[in-house]
């Protein structure tokens, strides 16, 4: 026990941040118009937040193990997809109107994940174990799913004529609400009950570690109290991003990629992990399920929230983001519908990646 107690020893740090922001919100807050100040409480903030979350996806990972797939994913990914919400509603009610922030995020999100931690994950895969596997059924159910929400949440509002511009009205946003929650349940109910051999490989188990692994009840003391301190300290993300975005006039999607990349790198590193270890089928549980979970789940609550704060929502993706949407969208029934991974796919997927991020400053 002693042992374990001092392997979290960043809880003190994680705590001591929370604390020292309570305390002293308003004086930190009142001084962003320093440049150090602001460089600082971001640096503080997003190390710490980032941390932690990567000790949350340990913990994870750990109840994980003793759940096996597909329910340690499924936790993974709903623990990572709270703390986007979090994030991102955290920045709409402390900050000035951002109507694109979400789908900047979300944008942001599927463009790291779907290219950019796709990409090292086959790349650096591909170079370890030649070509990978993974079980095609569960990649086409994951695929089905996602394709036709990210096209009524991020394509359709481009086209609709009911308001002008690429949103959606408010009984648009009810029916997507209703359709994204929907969806998502069947998905999981079918995901851990009757098809969850899908999104199981039957060539790679993994290893029973249970008497090296920490108890159960520390485990999941430890991620509820790690995710306590994550919850309170990105609800600070609100007034620093805000000042970067309104005040110093950074590009736009800046906000959303900041948030992105919070949320993304922890599943990155678990998916790293699960392809050096052959085991695939845990990487595209990761790749798939997170970028499920943020539309079906993340889409939902930001506009509940955005309703009753009565702030105005831009979803539609336009111009190039639009452009490569649909193309990383193609890309990935073409990866993930063949059942094998190599080197040549890890390539493809991070040339898009680094597309995304020269037309962020150079559109």
């Amino acid at each position: 026990m002693a042992t374990l107690v001092r392997a979290e020893w960043f809880f003190l740090i994680s705590a001591g941040s929370a604390a020292a922001f309570a305390l002293f919100e308003n004086r930190l807050f009142s001084r962003l118009g320093n440049p150090l100040i602001l460089t600082a409480i971001f640096i503080w903030l997003f190390g710490v937040v980032l941390w932690s979350s990567i000790c949350v996806v340990r913990h994870a990972e750990s109840l994980a193990r003793r759940l096996g797939e597909p329910y340690g994913t499924l936790l993974l990914t709903l623990t990572i997809t709270s703390i986007e919400v979090v994030a991102i509603s955290a920045v709409v009610r402390h900050g000035g109107p951002n109507p694109t922030l979400m789908r900047d995020t979300l944008i942001a999100l599927i463009m790291i994940i779907m290219n950019g931690m796709v990409g090292v994950t086959l790349l650096i895969g591909g170079l370890k174990h030649r070509e990978q596997t993974f079980n095609l059924q569960g990649a086409n159910a994951y695929l089905s799913v996602l394709l036709p929400l990210a096209t009524f949440a991020l394509v359709m509002p481009d086209y609709t004529q009911t308001t002008p511009g690429p949103t959606y009205s408010v009984p648009q946003q009810v029916v997507l609400v209703i359709v994204s929650i929907a969806l998502y349940l069947l998905f999981v109910v079918l995901q851990t009950g009757r098809y969850h051999g899908y999104f199981e490989d039957a060539a790679h188990t993994l290893a029973e570690a249970h008497g090296t692994e920490p108890p159960v009840w520390f485990s999941t003391a430890m991620l509820a109290a790690y995710m306590a301190a994550v919850v309170y300290l990105v609800e600070q993300f609100g007034p620093p991003i805000d000042y970067l975005l309104e005040t110093l006039q950074a590009p736009a999607p800046l906000g959303g990629i900041l948030i992105a990349l919070l949320v993304a790198t922890p599943e990155s590193i678990g998916a790293v992990k699960a392809a050096l270890d052959n085991q695939m089928q845990r990487a595209v549980n990761i790749f798939l399920g997170s970028v499920l979970a943020t539309i079906g789940l993340t889409i939902p609550a930001v506009l509940v929230i955005n309703h009753l704060i009565d702030r105005p929502v831009v979803l539609g993706v336009e111009h190039t983001d639009l452009a490569l949407l649909i193309l990383t969208l193609a890309l990935s029934i073409i990866t993930f519908t063949s059942g094998r991974t190599n080197m040549l796919q890890g390539v493809v997927h991070l040339l898009l990646f680094g597309a995304y991020i020269l037309l962020i400053f150079q559109a």
